[in-house]
């Protein structure tokens, strides 16, 4: 990511003049029917070279109690439109 847009790289919310609206990073969390908490964060990165969009969402493991990716996007909008994909979750 950072070969593409360059470092340091700020993330915010949304694209917008307004400081509220880009300090709010929109996320949703909820716990599916097996008890798995889950949460999906998506927010708006720019560096010195370009711009981009992050998607992510990510599982409460319930027997490591650690936090996991399901999976992690980024979105690359400028300079050239790029998708790179930094992490996918496929259970064994």
């Amino acid at each position: 990511v950072r070969v593409r847009i360059g470092s340091p790289i700020t993330g915010y919310g949304s694209e917008s003049r307004n400081r509220a609206a880009r300090q709010r990073i929109p996320h949703k969390t909820w716990t599916d029917e097996e008890g798995v908490e889950h949460v999906v964060v998506n927010f708006h990165i720019r560096g010195p070279h370009g711009a981009g969009k992050v998607y992510s969402e990510m599982f409460k493991d319930k027997v490591e109690k650690q936090w996991k990716f399901m999976y992690l996007i980024v979105e690359v909008t400028s300079p050239s439109p790029a998708q790179l994909m930094l992490e996918s979750y496929v259970p064994a």
